[in-house]
């Protein structure tokens, strides 16, 4: 199914994976990456609106700005950190969509559905993703970055930029 179906997030979250035989496995391989130390900027990627997001969008969209950042400074140049973890198991039930398959199935009645996928349901000006850089040009390419992952997430990210000087968290 499209993740446009799970965008909006509507009803009571399921979270109770120990009473499913077949839950899904989380698809984000890392939630760090760079290396820690003192950073000069945080550069936050933010939401706008109240939405659900799938796990395979939060991933993709981690790979798009780490590896555009990593071109840049380098593996050791900067520091990332997802903020958001998929909790909620998103059900689909699904359809037979053969011919004949109208005497077979019951259609919606009594359906529940098959856990297919994880969600995070994230709050209006929420953080998704920080990245951690030093210096101005790394600073760009920090902003550059997170545009990129914009594009792989739904809903409409706005890109927010501090002064840190600090040690990143």
């Amino acid at each position: 199914m499209h993740g446009a179906n799970y965008r909006t997030a509507t009803g009571q979250i399921f979270t109770r994976k120990e009473y499913i035989k077949g839950k899904p496995q989380i698809k984000i391989a890392k939630f760090q990456g760079g290396k820690r130390g003192v950073y000069k900027y945080c550069v936050q990627l933010l939401i706008n609106e109240k939405i659900q997001i799938r796990h395979m969008a939060i991933e993709s969209a981690r790979l798009a700005a780490n590896k555009t950042l990593e071109k840049t400074t380098g593996e050791t140049g900067y520091y990332s950190r997802l903020r958001i973890y998929p909790h909620n198991l998103l059900r689909e039930n699904k359809q037979i969509a053969t011919a004949g398959a109208d005497r077979v199935s019951e259609g919606m009645r009594r359906s529940w559905g098959k856990a297919v996928s994880l969600g995070a349901r994230v709050k209006q000006g929420q953080c998704i993703m920080e990245m951690y850089v030093n210096n101005e040009a790394h600073l760009e390419a920090a902003k550059k970055a997170l545009h990129g992952a914009c594009v792989k997430l739904p809903g409409t990210p706005t890109i927010n930029v501090i002064e840190w000087n600090k040690v990143s968290p």
